[in-house]
């Protein structure tokens, strides 16, 4: 994929409130346009659709895309919830905020390290490289030699980030809500809220490296994961440095042997099940930039942790009751623990716990499953969505997801996608009772 090229981070909070009044204005302009091309070839004005057509979702992903911070991380986690929440043109364009983010130039970058680093910050480093090796919606990475000869990866984060999350947040969910691109059922005060939790901590350096720190000591018994090393006397709340790791993409195990896509599957996914039942922390960004697969040793490095969720006994407690009704076909024991998680409540009708029920069945079925689950064949996405297209937009029978899932969700729905990708088999039963907490 071609990297885009660099473009400067705009950093007032007016200067991006300002940029998300152009995106308002362009789905507006763009939806009237859209409706008058309709009427011309002879069908019927609909604002609404043409609102929702594929021209203005590439618009507003553009425009999240060129702000990057906050606003993009808020495109790229309504665009994983897909048709169950967004109409499946906006969900298909905003996926283009999952790939590589633009840079920023160096002129910023120097600014950034100036300001972390202080004057002369160069002579801290024998060689700098200014291209940077990847570029995100929080931040980039650059690769550079200290003069005693450590090859560090340098996570620069964009300028004005951490103090323009609470801005960004509240402005997409507004504008978001102001086109109705949202179901009126969704929790947008309580996910904007939440966003904002998870987002400020990811804007924290510091607070990432000690995550990265405990992460490590966390998969100590797995030989086959790489962790980078911290390096603190050059690790600030807005720089962070790393060991560098030379590897590949995730993606380039497609044409690898089976045996080797499903080992590296199951240790993925084994790894996501020790995170919600054994660690109680989970790094709930699956995407595939946060990986890098080491073909000759065949070890995954794991490269991010600022959206790492630590979770609560009682929290941890349900999921691990729900995951054992859904394995021994208890649509009984799934309705009272989706009431206690919050995905339904006791006060629902029947027939909208059973639309509950059903969904929950449906979205486990590699956990039914007896054997290997064959990922890159299976439907499960389509059908999902479908399912829940039918119970909750069409008949209103489904409830949005309480907001302190959103990026439990998000880890779930990614794992599945990733090993779909790598074409991975893998026993999720099996992994799954192997670290569920005793009856």
């Amino acid at each position: 994929m071609r990297k885009p090229p660099p473009a400067p981070i705009p950093q007032s909070r007016l200067g991006r409130f300002a940029r998300l009044g152009l995106a308002a204005g362009e789905l507006a302009f763009g939806a009237a346009a859209e409706g008058l091309r309709r009427v011309a070839r002879g069908e019927a004005a609909n604002f609404g659709g043409a609102l929702l057509s594929a021209p203005n979702a590439r618009r507003l992903a553009a425009r999240l895309g060129r702000l990057r911070g906050a606003a993009m991380k808020i495109g790229q986690l309504v665009s994983l919830q897909g048709a169950d929440v967004l109409p499946p043109e906006f969900a298909q364009a905003l996926a283009v905020l999952r790939a590589q983010a633009t840079p920023m130039p160096p002129q910023q970058v120097r600014g950034v390290l100036g300001r972390e680093y202080g004057k002369g910050w160069e002579r801290r480093f024998a060689r700098f490289d200014w291209e940077p090796v990847a570029a995100a919606s929080i931040g980039q990475v650059h690769r550079a030699t200290t003069p005693d000869g450590r090859d560090l990866a340098l996570k620069i984060q964009y300028p004005g980030v951490a103090r323009s999350i609470a801005g960004d947040v509240d402005n997409v969910a507004a504008l978001l809500r102001l086109f109705n691109l949202l179901p009126v059922e969704l929790d947008v005060a309580g996910l904007a809220a939440e966003a904002k939790r998870q987002l400020s901590q990811e804007a924290d350096y510091v607070s990432e490296g000690r995550l990265l720190e405990r992460y490590s000591r966390l998969v100590a018994d797995e030989p086959a994961l790489l962790v980078p090393r911290v390096h603190w006397n050059l690790t600030t709340p807005r720089v962070m440095a790393m060991d560098f790791v030379e590897g590949e993409p995730l993606e380039a195990l497609e044409s690898a042997p089976q045996a080797r896509r499903d080992a590296v599957g199951v240790l993925l996914e084994r790894l996501m099940f020790r995170e919600l039942f054994e660690f109680r922390v989970m790094q709930t960004d699956p995407n595939f930039a946060n990986y890098l697969y080491l073909p000759e040793s065949g070890r995954v490095a794991l490269l991010d942790f600022g959206a790492t969720q630590r979770f609560g006994a009682a929290f941890v407690a349900n999921y691990a009751r729900i995951t054992r009704g859904v394995i021994d076909g208890d649509r009984d024991a799934v309705a009272r623990e989706a009431i206690r998680i919050g995905y339904a409540s006791a006060d629902d009708s029947p027939e909208r716990v059973r639309a509950m029920v059903d969904i929950v069945f449906l979205v486990c079925e590699p956990l039914r499953h007896r054997g290997r689950y064959d990922f890159p064949k299976s439907d499960l996405p389509s059908r999902v969505r479908d399912l829940g297209l039918d119970l909750w937009l069409r008949q209103g029978l489904v409830r949005s997801p309480p907001p302190e899932t959103i990026f439990l969700h998000r880890k779930l729905v990614g794992s599945f996608l990733l090993l779909a990708r790598i074409g991975a088999r893998v026993d999720a039963r099996a992994l799954v009772l192997q670290v569920l907490p005793m009856r």
